[in-house]
């Protein structure tokens, strides 16, 4: 379900690879058209003219040439030059088959900026693109000599008042300039030509090097886009909504990878990225969650005993077993004054199917994850509406069916009808097994996933765009071996949370997990308690491996907090680390790793809503220490 109104682009310079490769790529997603970018075309094989029948060949519009850089403003005999320089792009153009000119305002050290100069110039090119039935859009760059903002961009084009010439609208170059999305009310329709869209990370830092590095996919930075859209939505512009993304990370990913985020981003922006927009109620919504129903990892039977030994001092009980496959449901806790609703982790040991290609390949590890959501039959429309592949597998006749998608890493995400769980576990594992034993009980309070550093941006875009989910402030974190990037999701009442984490430094422990785990997928499950001693000293009695914290670190809490000795005893003693935020407090404390790849997590939140960032890196720094824990 698509909009035809709202129509995608996407500009060549946002992708990798060669000219063709890229428009196929493009072709392959499903966009409306693409902008050319002339180093593209300049470094192709191909002659524009067969670029153009490419375009046509693949159902791509040519959305625009771009880009003409210093035009206007210029004495002779420069003047001349550009001039004579414009009218052979024209010809290009004519054998892109496209009508439109990016025209960029000046940043020449020669351009005088008179305004009266400016507007004659711009005039008088469109006077000759008018000539040859094409037409030029001026740009204010952020960077501009004399021209950087659209509010005068967009003076001289309404005062130069030619049929011919008309307004490009760049969200980078006005949101980086804090120009009100307001003032996008002044513009007629008509004159705005197209509009270009990026996202970014707020920075402080110029504004050419914050372009040309660090813009990204709407939804994946801390622009206001839905102010913005919103503003242009209102005067009626009916054009393409095109990306131009000039990003480190896209360059070096792939060319269908890339363009696939793209389209995704362009959709959510559509529908809204902070809030609805009023195309919203047309479009699948996003999906909203009502928890983590279930954990699944893929094992070998040795391995499943190995879990199983993790589990258990964590209060976990292996409570049933599926009807046909060999499947184990372990549960946790038994709820209070009469309420069950455990948390459940299944450990698929089949000896075919995608949970045994994932350990094969893999190891040991979490191959699924089962999300309940109130609408699964919308679910799936989002996520084919953002073209999230779907997984299918052959079901037996009695079989419940749980549709599935493709998640990190080749993992799936179950879409789990929260009106019929329960159902579905009766149904589906009907066999019992052992009972599950009172004690602190569990809840899941967050899946820490990591990933490729060049995926990190595909994976946000992927929750934000697919799931009714809010992002946390990005965090750099302190390995011993280098930088970790991390960022949270969240959904509205914090049931569902993942964290997503990603290195460039190859010694980090999040790039040894990657290269451990042959790629992207869950490090570490984090459960929620109401009493973090008493699960400590319950788990430390049953044997779980804990991560060791120096003595060193709880003696700087007391000093930093101010609390009492007797806490910090009882936290060292446990290993459990501490952070606060005002008033609200966060206890923390790790298993070691099981198969050298995934550890548990325990925390118990006072009011406190982050996930103790501070500690990172003495968790991170206690895991080096651990050389069996995780590979050198």
């Amino acid at each position: 379900m698509t909009n035809p109104a709202f129509k995608t682009s996407i500009a060549t310079v946002s992708i990798s690879g060669t000219l063709d490769a890229k428009l196929q790529a493009i072709a392959a997603v499903g966009y409306d058209g693409a902008e050319v970018f002339e180093n593209d075309l300049l470094s192709t094989h191909l002659s524009a003219r067969e670029i153009g029948a490419m375009m046509a060949d693949l159902g791509l519009a040519c959305t625009m040439f771009q880009p003409f850089r210093d035009l206007d403003g210029l004495p002779e005999p420069q003047r001349a030059r550009a001039f004579d320089r414009l009218e052979r792009k024209f010809d290009v153009m004519q054998e892109l088959g496209t009508d439109l000119l990016l025209v960029c305002s000046s940043c020449s050290p020669l351009s005088d900026g008179n305004r009266e100069r400016t507007i004659a110039d711009l005039t008088e090119a469109a006077e000759r693109a008018a000539a040859r039935g094409l037409r030029l859009g001026y740009e204010a760059l952020a960077w501009g000599r004399h021209v950087h903002d659209h509010r005068e961009a967009w003076g001289i084009v309404r005062d130069a008042d030619h049929p011919a010439l008309g307004l490009v609208l760049d969200s980078f170059h006005s949101l980086s300039r804090q120009i009100p999305s307001s003032s996008i009310g002044d513009i007629r329709p008509e004159k705005l030509f197209i509009v270009q869209v990026a996202d970014a990370p707020m920075l402080d830092m110029d504004h050419l090097g914050w372009s040309r590095h660090f813009r990204c996919m709407p939804g994946q930075g801390d622009f206001p886009l839905d102010d913005w859209a919103g503003a242009i939505r209102k005067i009626g512009y009916q054009g393409y909504w095109s990306l131009e993304i000039f990003n480190d990370r896209f360059r070096a990913g792939s060319a269908s990878g890339v363009a696939l985020d793209g389209y995704r981003s362009l959709r959510l922006l559509e529908g809204g990225i902070a809030r609805p927009s009023v195309s919203a109620a047309a479009l699948p919504p996003r999906v909203k969650t009502a928890g983590v129903e279930f954990i699944e990892f893929a094992a070998s039977h040795e391995e499943a005993e190995n879990l199983a030994a993790m589990l258990r001092p964590l209060g976990f009980r292996p409570t049933a077993r599926h009807r046909s496959k060999d499947v184990t449901r372990w549960t946790q806790g038994v709820g209070t004054q009469g309420v069950d609703d455990p948390v459940n982790i299944v450990i698929n040991c089949e000896p075919e199917g995608l949970a045994h290609s994932f350990d094969v390949v893999h190891g040991a590890s979490v191959c699924a994850l089962g999300l309940a959501v109130d609408d699964v039959p919308g679910a799936l429309a989002r996520a084919d509406f953002l073209r999230v592949p779907r997984f299918n597998q052959p079901l037996a006749p009695d079989e419940w069916p749980i549709p599935s998608v493709r998640g990190v890493g080749g993992s799936l995400i179950y879409f789990v009808d929260a009106a019929t769980r329960a159902a579905m576990w009766a149904h589906e594992f009907p066999t019992t097994l052992e009972d599950p034993v009172p004690g602190p009980r569990l809840a899941i309070d967050h899946v820490a996933q990591t990933m490729q550093y060049e995926e990190f941006l595909s994976w946000l875009l992927f929750y934000v765009a697919l799931f009714d989910v809010a992002k946390t402030p990005q965090l750099d974190i302190a390995d011993p071996m280098g930088l970790i990037q991390s960022q949270a999701v969240e959904n509205a009442d914090r049931s569902v949370r993942f964290t997503l984490n990603g290195s460039l430094a190859t010694q980090s422990l999040t790039s040894r997990f990657i290269q451990n785990y042959f790629g992207a997928g869950v490090q570490h499950i984090a459960f929620a308690t109401d009493d973090i001693m008493a699960v400590a000293d319950a788990a430390h009695a049953q044997g779980l491996p804990r991560l060791s914290i120096p003595r060193n670190y709880f003696d700087d809490l007391e000093a930093r907090w101010g609390l009492e000795p007797d806490l910090i005893d009882a936290m060292a003693t446990r290993d459990i680390l501490y952070d606060r935020d005002g008033e609200a407090e966060y206890l923390q404390f790790y298993s070691r790793a099981f198969a050298r790849r995934v550890f548990f997590e325990v925390v118990e939140r006072r009011g406190y809503a982050g996930y103790g960032a501070v500690n990172a890196p003495i968790r991170l720094a206690a895991q080096a220490r651990h050389k069996p824990d995780f590979p050198d």
